[in-house]
């Protein structure tokens, strides 16, 4: 089984070394992690603290925290706001955020770096957000008794009031951050021993407070990547070859180009970190002469080695590969399935795949670069500022240590903003001309430049014995390897056959919660596909593909055992070995998404019919229960009208209901976009659609309806951002071989493939 990653950085931010500080600044009361060495001098001269890490309390009583995570939209700052506000006793109308650097001390108390993607950051930082909070709250509570002279103990905390109820003294927070009261000091075993709220004692958590972050976006405030303004700055337009990568720039004819007005150079990019290849870069004085003159340039390219990939060969190479005994990795090993495939009364296998996806996030790719002395300093979106000031300083050919990385709003992320191609030309554009360059994608770059959600192919055998019973599954999956393509090792998972590392973002989802005593699954990396198309995370990763396989075979097998599938995945959720509690879980939101469905309750029109999925996203370390049930008709020409979607999450402990149920409902539309309108082909090494006339997500006019259950049960917190992607296809999938009796096995679900498959 795969063990979740470990820390990314020697740096790591770790509770384990680390103290929690509490003491008055200049600024007001700072609360954060500092590192044990120099903790004397720092509370010696508080006005010395470091920013803190976690939050800020200013003279005025104003808490201000600082959010490592990336919002995208997904209001994760305010999320983290509302965490400490729990445990610190403040007034939520007193809450600000705001937005890490890339400095260290920011780095992920779990994770040791910057990153924000696998639905991780509420389950991952509940706690320490939480500790910190508290901590606040006691130092606070202490500086209050010292200066009222009374106990802390009798005192009470309450919407940033610190009252004494015996004598009615009571002090704000402002009062307590102006006396210099407040330095207390907390060890990290200290730390880890507070105890901290139980459910029942809640106040904030919960509670659908209105988000802190959205009146700054409505009024025009907020600040994204693409409202960066440096004075004296200049624009970037890319000029992009036609092979997605591998293509060199032979000649550059900028002759036409000078002719536009404000145009000052064309830079052909030299990117030692390999993140592009083949770019250049039009430099002018607007974004719109920059734009007319990267249309103006004639460039020459060799296409390289991947000029002729289709997606067609992707998919042959993934068949060879797939065949060969010895290709890939073993990720799971549980049992001998060759030996119980050899037995059993009835073998079933399949073929699965998922096309090519692109992120296509409303706000284009940008950045904008400016070199201050030795200090790089970069201004864009980004979800990874670890990796992403690592490329920056490649690409500068600098020191990682001088690059300043400016966190500003994300137009939409998604995975996307993951990677850090668009501060590439930005800052060789910079170093060419010695000035400020803001970089910005028109569409068409973003999309046919993509780092993508792979092209994948995966093989599926399954073996029952006399009475139905599912006794081995063996499963393959073949793609490239997002993960690996970043370098980072620790984000790699050792073989448990220890053939080497494997990339465990590939194949996470397969190693699911049911009781199977025979099972195999094999990560096979597609070197074609690796290469040709460089592709990165998509909002819901492995699962998204792993689960489309998963799922519709259990559906396949209980159809060919003559079961009711929903009633078969629960025979399968007995919770035995190691499924004990995660099955149980799951078992619920199935159970939870029937019932509100009203399946198997009805009777259906013709050519109506309801499918299930359920599935334990992300990882199974840091696994969220999610559960659908979708009702599709599907007409005679195989045209299929998903009419409901019905799912059910169990996310432990609910921070915000309303944005959770926002989050499931989107990821519940991305999925059925996936499932049913998005592809991407490749043709010449190059993607084909270059716009949304030819890349078609999820209209409005094409939403059903959608029923949502949020089983808050006050365990842990888990991730609700990407679960509901990975449940939707297969689900889909399922309710069209009820209503129809047609299997389809790839996605996106065609009215010709339904059709075709009516016939078989």
């Amino acid at each position: 089984m795969n063990q979740h990653m470990k820390t990314i950085t020697p740096e790591a931010t770790d509770l384990s070394r680390r103290s929690f500080l509490v003491g008055t600044a200049a600024t007001g009361l700072v609360l954060g992690y500092a590192g044990v060495p120099g903790i004397g001098e720092a509370l010696a001269a508080p006005s010395n603290f470091e920013p803190s890490v976690w939050y800020a309390i200013a003279p005025d009583g104003l808490v201000t925290v600082t959010c490592g995570k990336a919002d995208m939209g997904q209001h994760i700052a305010s999320t983290m706001a509302q965490i400490v506000c729990e445990e610190l006793g403040a007034k939520w109308s007193d809450m600000r955020v705001n937005l890490a650097s890339n400095d260290p001390k920011f780095n992920d108390p779990v994770l040791g770096a910057q990153i924000t993607g696998g639905s991780w950051s509420t389950m991952m930082n509940f706690d320490a957000m939480s500790r910190a909070g508290a901590a606040g709250r006691m130092a606070l509570t202490e500086g209050a008794a010292a200066a009222m002279g009374v106990p802390a103990s009798d005192l009470v905390v309450r919407d940033s009031m610190i009252v004494h109820p015996k004598s009615k003294k009571q002090m704000s927070f402002a009062d307590v951050v102006k006396s210099g009261k407040a330095t207390k000091t907390f060890t990290p075993d200290e730390l880890k021993a507070i105890k901290l709220k139980t459910p029942d004692q809640y106040t904030m958590i919960g509670v659908s407070v209105p988000q802190l972050d959205i009146p700054s976006k409505t009024n025009g405030t907020a600040k994204y990547g693409i409202d960066v303004m440096i004075p004296g700055m200049a624009y970037g337009a890319v000029v992009t070859p036609p092979v997605r990568f591998g293509a060199t720039v032979k000649s550059v004819d900028d002759s036409a180009a000078k002719k536009v007005p404000g145009f000052i150079k064309a830079v052909t990019l030299d990117d030692k970190t390999q993140t592009t290849s083949g770019w250049v870069v039009a430099v002018a004085s607007t974004y719109a002469n920059a734009k007319k003159a990267a249309e103006a340039l004639k460039i020459a390219y060799d296409g390289g080695p991947n000029a002729k990939v289709s997606s067609q060969s992707l998919l042959d190479e993934a068949r060879r590969l797939q065949k060969l005994d010895d290709s890939g990795q073993f990720f799971v090993k549980d049992g001998d399935p060759a030996a119980a495939l050899g037995t059993a009364a009835k073998v079933l296998e399949a073929e699965y795949t998922t096309s090519i996806n692109i992120h296509a996030p409303m706000e284009p790719m940008n950045a904008t670069a400016e070199f201050k002395g030795d200090i790089l300093h970069i201004y864009s979106g980004n979800q990874f500022a670890t990796r992403s000031g690592a490329i920056a300083a490649g690409a500068a050919g600098i020191d990682p240590k001088f690059v300043v990385m400016h966190q500003m709003w994300l137009g939409g992320g998604f995975g996307r903003r993951l990677d850090a191609d668009m501060m590439v030309p930005a800052v060789q554009a910079a170093k060419a001309i010695g000035k400020p360059v803001k970089v910005i994608y028109t569409r068409e770059n973003d999309m046919t430049m993509d780092f993508s959600r792979p092209l994948t192919y995966q093989k599926v055998k399954a073996g029952v014995d006399g009475d139905g019973k599912l006794v081995a599954l063996s499963h393959d999956v073949v793609s490239a390897w997002p993960t690996q393509r970043w370098g980072i090792p620790d984000f790699l998972t050792p073989s448990v056959d220890k053939k080497g590392p494997l990339d465990s973002f590939t194949v996470n989802g397969s190693d699911f919660f049911y009781t199977v005593p025979n099972h195999y699954v094999r990560a096979i990396k597609n070197e074609m596909a690796h290469n040709a198309t460089p592709s990165g995370q998509l909002r819901s990763v492995a699962p998204g593909w792993t689960f489309w396989a998963v799922e519709s075979m259990i559906d396949e097998i209980a159809a060919a055992t003559g079961k009711d599938p929903a009633q078969y995945r629960i025979s399968l959720l007995d919770g035995a070995g190691k499924n004990d509690g995660g099955a149980q879980r799951l078992r619920n939101t199935l159970l939870a998404a029937m019932g509100l469905a009203g399946y198997g309750t009805k009777k259906l029109p013709k050519g109506e019919g309801m499918g299930v999925a359920c599935v334990s996203s992300q990882e199974r370390a840091t696994a969220s229960w999610t559960a659908c049930v979708a009702h599709v008709a599907v007409a005679p020409s195989g045209e299929v009208t998903v009419k409901k979607l019905t799912v059910a999450t169990d996310v432990g402990t609910q921070v915000h209901p309303d944005n959770i149920r926002a989050q499931v409902e989107g990821a519940a539309m991305w999925g059925l976009s996936l499932a049913m309108y998005e592809k991407a082909t490749l043709k010449d090494g190059g993607i084909e659609q270059t716009n949304f006339d030819s890349y078609t997500p999820l209209r409005m006019s094409q939403v059903p309806e959608v029923a949502i259950a949020v089983i808050a049960n006050g365990e842990k917190a888990t991730g609700v951002g990407e679960p509901a992607v990975t449940v939707i296809a297969p689900a889909i999938g399922n309710a069209i071989f009820n209503a129809s009796g047609a299997r389809v096995r790839a996605l996106p679900i065609t009215a010709e493939a339904v059709k075709g498959s009516m016939k078989a």
